[in-house]
């Protein structure tokens, strides 16, 4: 686990030292180098396997091949022992040379022997190729940017922006998507010109020129229904087989533990395979109760006798947020980043690796939209268009139950706004999902909204509302969002986050699984509650659904008051110019009941005071000094 990044077209040693130096949080046990005319591969690293031979670069038998790699191999023993016997000599013990090895049997195609998480690049000498690749489900994230016949990756943006000819500039369709989103979906990043490489491809730079490849797909083939039990055994197994991959360490392990059904059930299966108490870290809030998981993880912590840790948050942590944006490289906005980077930080004195629970809600219809999008889309269908039309608003108090954590204003506006969408499905979700609507950006921004792509559109083919959904999410809000935020808060601290719900064997099975498998009635999941019944506590089996919250509405009013209001003001919008003031007046208003949209805005303001406006984006803390 670590940093990569480098230089394809060019090479300069000051240049790769400080893109190395830049994300040193990642991997602060090592660095290495790779310099030749042409190219550049550096390396930060975090010791996690074969800690006294695992330095990298690694090179193969005659030092032609030539590799960077962040990540963990799960199958890489048996992936070694297959190599060996073609005749490959190792000189490490570590998962990275095999990916040397495979590439030389199979060049590119490599990838597609690999079980785990990885991004890599790889320098063939003798063709003057430089590969890089990244996972399946986009666990481990890879940036790059181009000019003329010049390349530039890395890990993190951050390193990127090392190099003086790269422009720091908004692309305006990015914040676009943002304002709907919360976040950039792939292949774009917040920087004009900086890509993001998708999940699931390769990227080849050689004679100048670039190629992206797609070498795996996800989809939702249930084809003949089988057994009910065929399938809650075969689930039951893979998860258990993806969380004893994981445990594989030579430093120590744990898992963070929020008391919800996901890290409960992979704290189950830990304790199950080790031999000593699984160290639990979990987060807790000063505010207590609708706001406290505490109780919930100390429920599971004492029932499978963990050694258990707390971290309890506090209004004043919110002033950790521009240090949390400055490793995103861009707004995201998810406030579990605040826990998720102080537990990160509570966990690094007891564990290096540590088993997190993201994935499930994506695999088996964990979340509001599964349950209530079809039902409203199918219950539509059979009715004119001026009845749909009177539809929503009616449907108001029943989307207060369904959606218990939007307050009750919000319920009318949500109400109103999807009955302009029904029979459409991507717009309905658009309209679900969503932090601004169409109609709401249109007042919002001052940029031309013509001519800009849909993020929605190759994943909304399909006439099954419930695969629409489940593709987009799977294929792009996870590595975009939720594993994005689980990468850089982890690594801010050089904690290795492992993601068993995410073992591709586990993923292709699931899209195998019948719909009222994973989503019973209104009970989300239930197939692995069937398989956890009788394992967790029954109070963690029949708990309702519950969202993180963070009470980040009321830490900003009390204690980042003053930079909201500098960020905000009429002066700083009107002169960036991307928004109207008069609109962004009507988003502060209190009137306003849908608290994300100040939010969305105010993350915007910080990441751009960050990375646009500043003239160093190497010296954080200086930099955040300023800022606070």
């Amino acid at each position: 686990m670590c940093g990569i990044c480098g230089t394809a077209g060019f090479s300069d040693g000051t240049l790769l030292r400080r893109m190395c130096d830049v994300i040193a949080h990642r991997g602060p046990d090592d660095s290495g180098m790779f310099l030749e005319n042409g190219i550049g591969l550096g390396h930060r690293r975090l010791s996690i396997i074969d800690i006294k031979s695992g330095h990298q670069p690694v090179h193969n038998e005659d030092e032609s091949i030539w590799i960077v790699f962040n990540g963990e191999i799960y199958n890489y023993l048996g992936l070694k022992d297959e190599l060996e016997k073609r005749g490959h000599r190792f000189y490490t013990s570590s998962d990275t040379e095999v990916i040397v090895h495979l590439y030389e049997e199979f060049g590119e195609r490599c990838v597609e022997h690999l079980l785990g998480m990885f991004a890599f690049a790889i320098w063939d000498l003798n063709k003057k190729k430089l590969l890089l690749a990244r996972d399946r489900l986009g666990k481990k994230p890879l940036y790059y940017t181009r000019w003329d016949e010049k390349l530039l990756f890395g890990s993190e943006i951050k390193s990127i922006l090392q190099y003086s000819e790269v422009k720091r500039k908004v692309d305006i369709q990015a914040l676009h998507h943002y304002l709907t989103f919360s976040y950039v979906p792939s292949p774009r990043t917040m920087f004009d010109g900086i890509k993001k490489l998708p999940a699931g491809h390769t990227l080849s730079y050689e004679n100048g020129k670039v190629s992206l490849r797609k070498y795996w797909d996800f989809s939702m083939n249930a084809g003949r229904r089988l057994d009910d039990e065929y399938y809650i055994d075969k689930v039951r197994e893979l998860l258990t087989e993806a969380v004893r991959a994981r445990l594989m360490s030579e430093v120590p392990l744990g898992a963070f533990l929020s008391g919800g059904l996901d890290s409960s059930t992979v704290v189950a299966i830990m304790s199950g395979l080790m031999d000593e108490p699984v160290k639990t870290i979990t987060a807790s809030f000063e505010e207590g109760g609708s706001y406290d998981e505490g109780r919930y993880a100390r429920i599971v912590a004492e029932h499978f006798g963990t050694d258990h840790h707390e971290v309890v948050l506090e209004s004043k942590d919110i002033g950790i947020l521009p240090e949390i944006i400055w490793h995103f490289d861009e707004p995201v906005l998810d406030a579990s980043a605040i826990p998720e980077y102080m537990i990160s930080e509570k966990a690094k004195k007891h564990v290096t690796v540590v088993l997190v629970g993201e994935g499930s809600d994506e695999l088996f219809m964990g979340y509001t939209q599964h349950r209530l999008l079809p039902m409203i889309y199918n219950y539509q269908k059979p009715f004119p268009a001026f009845i749909k039309r009177n539809i929503a608003p009616g449907a108001a108090k029943f989307l207060g139950d369904v959606i218990p954590f939007r307050k009750a204003k919000r319920y009318l506006g949500f109400a109103s706004n999807l009955g302009k969408t029904l029979g459409d499905r991507k717009e309905m979700y658009r309209m679900m999902v969503g932090r601004f609507t169409e109609a709401e950006k249109k007042e919002l921004c001052t940029f031309d909204l013509k001519n800009i792509d849909d993020p929605l559109d190759p994943h909304f083919k399909a006439e099954n509302f419930l695969e629409n959904m489940l593709t987009f999410e799977i294929k792009v809000n996870l590595p975009d969002n939720y594993l994005m935020n689980v990468d850089k808060m982890t690594m801010a601290h050089a904690i290795e986050a492992r993601v068993p719900f995410l073992d591709q064997r586990l993923v292709e099975f699931a899209g195998t699984v019948p719909a009222d498998l994973k989503l019973k009635g209104s009970n989300e999941k239930y197939i692995l509650k069937r398989i956890m019944t009788g394992i967790l506590p029954d109070e963690i089996i029949k708990r309702k659904k519950h969202p993180f919250i963070v009470p980040i509405v009321k830490w900003f009013e009390k204690d980042m008051r003053e930079l909201t209001d500098e960020l905000l003001s009429e002066e700083n919008i009107k002169k960036q110019g991307y928004f109207n003031y008069d609109y962004v007046r009507k988003v502060l208003s209190k009137d306003n009941p849908d608290y994300n949209q100040p939010l969305a805005l105010m993350y915007f303001q910080l990441w751009h005071k960050i990375f646009i406006d500043s003239d160093d984006v190497y010296k954080p803390k200086l930099l955040l000094n300023r800022i606070r």
